[in-house]
């Protein structure tokens, strides 16, 4: 009975020393990596992807390496620019590994490696700017770091493809100092949009007043053109009208009398000058109504002061003008008694 359990037994350790064997000696290494193989403790050969027979307990595998771009984001670091100034500036470092047994044997950790020399490099580079230059010259202080790390790193095996600085944070006095001119630099580009938003819009006003007053005045003076013309072509008719007709003496009096009381309208009128025509149609009315026709003076009208009677005011005033007009002859002037 003990017999058959020490077979088993050491049936079992065969197995497993066998499976042990069959793991060492086969290895499979995944797509974009190396491995790097050493036998009896040094540099045997590097792996490539796909599977690999080795020696069991001879060959061993020293580091695996993604050959993969990798990407390592350091912390910020205090930087003094050439103006004296701290600033605290974030790099993020793109980097490839081009040569396993370089980037395992020719230094001990290539990632401290290449953040050492980052920050070294980076200090180098911002020492020479000042804040102003360091703030807007991201692309030649990528451009420099870059050169440097990709030279520095290739005996590592390591190649930078690209170098970034995720920030650049200057001091909290020198930031509000900046937000400060900044806003009042935002301020003075508004007012000075504000004012010429103000200065066109008075200029357009006023153009447009201008267009419109003379719009105005070329309205209104076509308009006295025309009324003019209007009155004209009046006047002309009438004109026309009264010399095709051939009125006779009666008719121009009785228009004269007409007109009186247009002459005579409104209550501000005192004193009103009859023209000498209006006595030799009022002559004419006389006589044709049988009444003895008053001789009347020759020359200027007389000016007559209006008066307030019982009578009609255009025959008042009419009236008033013959007892002005008729001169005194001889025979108003009483003869000797007898």
């Amino acid at each position: 009975m003990s017999g058959s359990i020490v077979t088993l037994v050491v049936v079992l350790a065969l197995l497993l020393f066998v499976a042990s064997v069959i793991l060492r000696t086969i290895k499979i290494v995944p797509q974009q990596t190396a491995v790097i193989i050493e036998r009896l403790g040094s540099y045997s050969r590097t792996l490539d992807d796909g599977m690999h027979i080795l020696v069991p307990f001879i060959d061993k595998p020293r580091a695996t390496i993604d050959l993969r771009e990798q990407v390592v984001t350091f912390p910020p670091q205090p930087v003094i620019t050439s103006d004296n100034l701290v600033v605290s500036i974030d790099t993020v470092i793109y980097y490839t590994v081009t040569d396993a047994k370089s980037a395992v044997y020719e230094i001990a950790n290539f990632i401290q490696g290449i953040e050492q020399l980052t920050v070294t490099t980076l200090r180098n580079v911002i020492g020479s700017l000042d804040l102003e230059e360091t703030l807007t010259s991201r692309d030649q202080i990528n451009g420099q770091l870059r050169g440097v790390l990709d030279q520095e790193t290739g005996r590592w095996g390591i190649r930078v493809n690209r170098v970034e600085l995720k920030a650049i944070d200057p001091p909290h006095s020198v930031q509000d100092s900046m937000e400060k001119q900044m806003r009042a630099e935002r301020d003075k580009r508004a007012a000075i949009l504000t004012a010429e938003g103000t200065k066109q819009s008075a200029i357009l006003t006023a153009q447009g007043e201008k267009e419109a007053q003379i719009l105005r005045a070329e309205g209104s003076a076509q308009a006295r053109v025309l009324e003019a013309r209007g009155q004209a072509q009046a006047i002309e008719e009438v004109f026309d009208a009264i010399h095709k007709g051939q009125p006779t003496q009666d008719l121009l009096a009785y228009q004269y009398l007409q007109v009186l009381p247009q002459l005579a309208r409104g209550d501000a009128n005192k004193m009103w000058i009859i023209p000498s025509e209006l006595t030799d149609a009022l002559r004419g009315v006389s006589s044709a109504l049988g009444g003895t026709p008053a001789a009347t003076a020759s020359g200027s009208a007389p000016v007559v002061p209006a008066t307030r009677t019982g009578l009609h005011p255009t025959i008042e005033r009419v009236q008033s003008t013959e007892s002005i007009a008729r001169p005194e002859g001889p025979e108003d002037t009483p003869g000797p008694t007898a």
